[in-house]
């Protein structure tokens, strides 16, 4: 494999958007170490993406020695020390500004002056987020799309201090892992989720209207537009939680009335229907197999 990077941390990876990204670097033959600060998080996304695999097995996409040695390549770990060896990490944590900054600092003492910090932050701004540590120029925005294992789009956002140099490396790897990579402005939403965002919540408001059922809806948009994921179903997978820090994220900067959170996306989040990964958002669901799996 040509290239510096050759190992890839993922933070958050207990979570299903790291899990997945976990699964996009091993795929293409990387050592992947995959942290979260909860072990049966880690011990679920483990158990998630072997299924994952089989049934990657049971397509003939893989054959079963080469799924033995992407599962071999993969590490997880508790212990954020672990992530020192690695040459470029990618932090999928919680969206909140100040918890990817004292994480890109704690990184900041752990790996070698070399390694690249990427985001894969949709909402937030990458130039705030490099400024929790010592080395902007070596942080990028690489946001992938759910479900990473699934989607190739990577929108590649370099922050005003970003280097040239770490902007080549980021991409290079997103090509060798035979991902969609493009570049935009460090802009909240970047190209994808400032579309989709508000389309997303006319789906929602749609529902709130009667117009139609979720199931109806989803059918109309992937028969009429040729989409092959329904609205609804999507705010499902992402979490009915994330479309509401999404929204309160860009609505702000648009004051546009489509980017608002519409009443019932709040009303079902405050009754904890998140989507899959609660077993019931606009749709239910039986257990919590990962996408594809």
């Amino acid at each position: 494999m040509t290239g510096t990077i050759r190992t890839v941390g993922v933070c958050g990876a207990g979570g299903t958007m790291g899990a997945g990204i976990a699964i996009v670097a091993a795929r293409a033959g990387y050592r992947t170490i995959s942290f979260d600060r909860s072990a049966e998080a880690l011990a679920r996304a483990r158990k998630q993406t072997e299924a994952f695999f089989a049934k990657s097995v049971e397509r003939q996409k893989l054959s079963a020695e080469e799924r033995d040695v992407i599962l071999a390549s993969m590490q997880s770990s508790t212990e954020l020390a672990d992530l020192g060896a690695c040459d470029l990490v990618i932090e999928a944590v919680f969206e909140a500004l100040s918890v990817k900054q004292e994480l890109l600092g704690d990184l900041d003492t752990i790996c070698p002056p070399q390694t690249i910090f990427a985001s894969n932050t949709s909402t937030l701004s990458i130039t705030e987020i490099a400024s929790g540590c010592k080395r902007p120029d070596k942080v990028v925005g690489m946001h992938f799309c759910l479900p990473a294992q699934l989607m190739k789009l990577i929108e590649m956002s370099p922050g005003i201090l970003t280097s040239d140099e770490t902007m080549q490396a980021a991409w290079d790897f997103t090509e060798r892992c035979g991902q969609i990579p493009v570049k935009t402005q460090d802009k909240p939403g970047f190209i994808l989720n400032a579309l989709l965002v508000p389309f997303n919540n006319d789906a929602i408001r749609a529902v709130e209207a009667g117009v139609a059922s979720p199931a109806d809806i989803d059918r109309a948009i992937k028969a009429g537009l040729g989409y092959r994921m329904g609205p609804l179903e999507l705010i499902d997978l992402i979490g009915l939680d994330t479309q509401v820090r999404l929204s309160e994220a860009f609505y702000p900067i648009t004051l546009d009335q489509r980017a608002a959170a519409p009443p019932l996306l709040r009303r079902m989040t405050s009754a904890g229907l998140l989507g899959r990964k609660a077993g019931r958002g606009f749709f239910t669901y039986d257990g919590n197999a990962m996408f594809g799996a």
